[in-house]
């Protein structure tokens, strides 16, 4: 099995986008901190959030996302289970349907990074130490706001997540605390850490 070096260079050799590195690295960051709460592998879980879009700059739409990226994995020697999980999370395109807790947490914690990421390089500081979960209720509250992040479907994969690992007790806004939490604590991996406000206008 690949591990996470190899994850890392197989994205720094298809994404060049620094914006779609954030994404998958807060994925990632995001999965390993599910991963450790439920007992899993969290190196495994990590590496799996790392790869789940690396072909999205090549492949720019959901007809051959993350169907062809699959073919690319598997030419390069990456395990039959990792590419069932990532084509879960796009099942409408892939016909793969989620039925293990990396599968559901994968989805969970795939947009909601991204609004978490939004209202981070909304603030003057670029740093996510000072987001807060009231400011990102804000935010959500917004649907002009990072329009992009479907909070109807948030809300759906988180409930499904929910109820696949956690009985049911994983409520929308504890997951998106997790989610935050786990971020902050990747703060410099992210670039989240300040840094980005003495080079963005």
């Amino acid at each position: 099995m690949l591990d996470r070096e190899a994850a890392w260079a197989l994205v720094c050799e298809f994404v060049q986008d620094e914006g779609l590195r954030r994404h998958m690295l807060a994925v990632s960051v995001a999965m390993g901190w599910y991963a450790n709460q439920l007992g899993a592998d969290v190196a495994y879980w990590e590496t799996v959030g790392l790869l789940h879009d690396f072909d999205w700059e090549i492949h720019p739409d959901l007809d051959r996302h993350p169907t062809e990226g699959s073919k690319i994995l598997r030419a390069r020697g990456w395990d039959e289970e990792t590419i069932r999980v990532i084509l879960s999370h796009y099942t409408e395109g892939t016909g793969v349907h989620r039925e293990k807790p990396i599968d559901f947490a994968l989805l969970a914690c795939d947009e909601i990074t991204g609004l978490v990421i939004a209202v981070t390089l909304v603030r003057p500081s670029k740093n996510i130490a000072e987001v807060t979960l009231s400011s990102i209720r804000k935010k959500w509250k917004d649907r002009r706001f990072a329009a992009g992040v479907d909070r109807d479907h948030v809300t759906e994969v988180t409930a499904d997540f929910s109820q696949e690992s956690f009985a049911g007790g994983l409520e929308l806004w504890d997951h998106i605390q997790n989610v935050l939490t786990a971020m902050q604590e990747a703060a410099e991996v992210l670039e989240l850490d300040g840094r980005l406000a003495s080079t963005t206008p």
